[in-house]
């Protein structure tokens, strides 16, 4: 038996991972660069910017590519956050263990060294997590104002975000007492919504009223500095959103899935704490951050009842309407959906008018069966006229259902799967409106308000089953115009006392919107991580810098140390010398790829003219954090006074300064732990096992060299 000598440089798999790593560079960083992916078969082009479609549109064919993409999809299904630093520090790992397969370092020596390295790393960088809590008691305590966000590189944006016209972000109904207090107490919610207050109001001073469509008013925090003032020396009693009487934002109970907050509140900071993480867990998204903060502020306004806010991210969904410019974005209250012309006449029919509603899980055709349904066994169906009896089979299974829905009066029927056309055309005449292609977690909402029964079947349907309550009209613009888009219309199903939302997202240009949409989810789910983690990561680059010097102290340390000390961090059973010999061979790749990794974010930033320039000043930092005598201490000074990695030249140099930036703790670390895992895996299974009578040939082979016989 022989394997191919894992010293030759033949690691395909390693190659491989690198090469598709490379592609997803510029995606890395607060301010990516978009690529646009181009369809052969019709010449259309979309613009990407995540990792997760990147390898959607790459040939994949290869072992190696498809365990990549299996690592980022399982990474985007669980964090929905994290795919482009994975992708990178599998690419930079790939490229660090082939170089220390040519300075003949053992596999096994590089994946215990490795996976024990990165181990030491993640339990070093405990020391730099913040709980929430501390985040909001740290902008209460600091001298930051909201005003001190803005700066001369970026007056104009912070304007923009600051503008009372960009703050009606919700519709003219969501302050609508029945719509936004679904409680039993009217007395206390009309009470609260005498004073609404902008969701951004936290972020600056605005003017003194905005009137919103529909005629509504809507008062607004003004002055400069006055909600930081206000923790120490004043406290707010005309703001649902910083009054004392108000509930908190942060939870004392541990592990909820969906980040729910309960509890009294005595500090009004603890509302703007969230506003200020939601903008620091953002890192630029200014467009995604308003509709977060819209989110944000209208599930608080619910909880003003029941004491307690669930950051719940199964409530919220999200519309994609082409044609409207980007600033008509917004986010509304219940389902926003988009029709054919043809329903949106049943839709004019039934508007203000409550509707029978009915949920189905599952598809509505003839051909539908659920998952488990078994055909009969050794049946055998004999037609004399198949095509003429299928075709009275079909419309006689048309009359039927069609004869179900009307004898139950049902007017909405709401569909996770597919619809079948000729239905939906007999559903249309007799008034009754089919929407198709619904989301489970949309289906859970409307059956919990309208107490429908979900169905799979029209044959099970019941007078049980049928809900109530349900109201749908034309979606209407911020302007309260109600929009046509030619081959669809955008159209609103609400329920009183709905809790969901769905986030509205516009824009011209048709490529841009899988952009936007996946931009708006990773914040969304950013902030919801942070929130059941209850402790998020320093960001700008302090987590990397810190692994960075970890990893160089630990490669530096002289081999008697290691072999003298019986707790070190790389002592093993299996082979403490070879440890020892190659320890620092293999730390210093492994920290190679954080190096890299820190310098392509200098790069795609602007914070760094070139990859080389970045690097420099990485190694400036390191030395001076090892001159310091306490990286920690040297990174936490420099993290003080905001991002850490900032340079001198550049349009970001002075970007938001005063203000932190903060990363996701688990979804980070997961990241960092799957990349490793990819790299290890694909290098353990890159050697050639070689059995049967060819090994004599292979050994008398000129190729002999490259083989280890065993």
């Amino acid at each position: 038996m022989a394997f191919r000598d894992v010293n030759a440089r033949r690691h395909i798999g390693l190659q491989q991972l690198s090469s598709l790593a490379l592609a997803g560079r510029t995606l890395l960083g607060p301010m990516k660069s978009c690529k646009f992916i181009v369809d052969e078969s019709t010449n259309e082009s979309t613009l990407i910017c995540s990792a997760v479609r990147l390898l959607e549109s790459l040939d994949l064919t290869s072992a190696a590519g498809q365990l990549l993409n299996e690592t980022i999809q399982a990474q985007n299904k669980e964090f929905k956050t994290g795919m482009s630093t994975l992708l990178f520090l599998a690419g930079a790992w790939s490229n660090a263990v082939v170089e220390c397969l040519q300075q003949n370092v053992p596999v096994s020596a590089i994946v215990s060294v490795m996976s024990e390295g990165l181990s030491s790393c993640c339990e070093r960088v405990q020391c730099l997590q913040i709980s929430i809590r501390d985040v909001n008691e740290e902008l209460c305590s600091s001298n930051v104002r909201p005003n001190a966000f803005k700066s001369k590189t970026c007056q104009s944006g912070c304007d923009n975000l600051l503008n009372p016209q960009i703050l009606m972000y919700f519709q003219k109904d969501i302050s609508a007492p029945e719509e936004v207090n679904p409680c039993s107490h009217q007395e206390d919610c009309c009470n609260l919504n005498k004073h609404l207050v902008s969701p951004l109001a936290g972020f600056g001073s605005v003017g003194p009223l905005v009137k919103p469509a529909g005629g509504k008013s809507m008062s607004v925090i003004s002055g400069s500095g006055g909600i930081a003032s206000s923790c120490n020396k004043q406290k707010l009693t005309h703001s649902r959103y910083f009054s004392t009487q108000g509930k908190s934002w942060f939870s004392s109970q541990q592990g909820n899935s969906q980040g729910c907050l309960s509890g009294p509140s005595a500090d009004p900071c603890e509302c703007y704490g969230l506003g200020h993480l939601a903008m620091a867990l953002s890192h630029g998204n200014q467009t995604s951050l308003k509709l977060l903060q819209s989110i944000v502020a209208y599930q608080r306004e619910r909880a003003e009842c029941s004491g307690s806010l669930q950051f719940n991210t199964a409530e919220i969904v999200t519309c994609c309407l082409q044609g409207l410019p980007e600033n008509y974005s917004c986010v509304s209250p219940g389902f926003v959906t988009l029709v054919s012309p043809e329903q949106a006449a049943v839709i004019k029919y039934f508007e203000d008018k409550p509707l029978r509603i009915l949920l189905m899980d599952g598809d509505l055709t003839e051909q539908y069966r659920h998952l488990g349904f078994n055909r009969p066994r050794n049946v055998r169906t004999i037609l004399e006229h198949p095509s003429l009896q299928e075709g009275r089979a079909g419309a006689l299974w048309l009359s039927s259902m069609l004869d179900i829905l009307i004898s139950f009066e049902v007017n909405l029927v709401l569909v996770k799967g597919n619809v079948c056309e000729n239905l939906m055309e007999r559903c249309i005449a007799n008034s009754i409106l089919v929407i198709g292609s619904v989301s489970r977690n949309v289906l859970s909402v409307f059956g919990e308000v309208t107490r429908a029964q979900p169905v799979t079947y029209l044959t099970q349907l019941n007078a049980a089953c049928v809900g109530s309550g349900a109201q749908v009209e034309l979606w209407k613009a911020c302007d309260g115009r109600a929009m046509d888009l030619g081959e669809l219309v955008p159209v609103r199903i609400k329920v009183r006392g709905i809790p969901m939302l769905t986030a509205v997202l516009t824009s011209t240009v048709t490529s841009k919107m899988q952009l936007i949409e996946d931009a708006f989810w990773t914040s969304v789910y950013r902030l919801h991580h942070a929130l059941n983690d209850k402790k998020v990561f320093l960001g700008g680059g302090a987590v990397e810098l810190l692994c960075l010097s970890h990893i160089q102290m630990l490669a530096e340390q002289p081999l008697q140390t290691a072999n003298k000390n019986a707790v070190n961090e790389f002592h093993n059973s299996w082979l403490a010398a070879s440890v020892t010999e190659y320890k620092s061979v293999v730390l210093q790749a492994l920290a190679s790829g954080w190096k890299q990794y820190l310098s392509v974010v200098m790069c795609n930033t602007a914070k760094a003219a070139s990859e080389l320039e970045a690097c420099t000043s990485v190694d400036h930092h390191l030395k001076k954090a090892a001159d310091c005598g306490s990286p920690l201490a040297y990174i936490l000074k420099e993290f003080g006074r905001g991002d850490l990695l900032r340079g001198g030249s550049g349009p970001f140099a002075d970007h938001r300064e005063g203000l932190k930036v903060y990363d996701n703790v688990t979804a980070k670390i997961e990241a960092w732990r799957r990349a490793l895992d990819l790299v290890l895996l694909v290098l353990q299974t890159d050697a050639e096992i070689i059995t049967g009578p060819k090994k004599n040939q292979l050994l008398n082979s000129h190729m002999s060299n490259e083989y280890m016989f065993l």
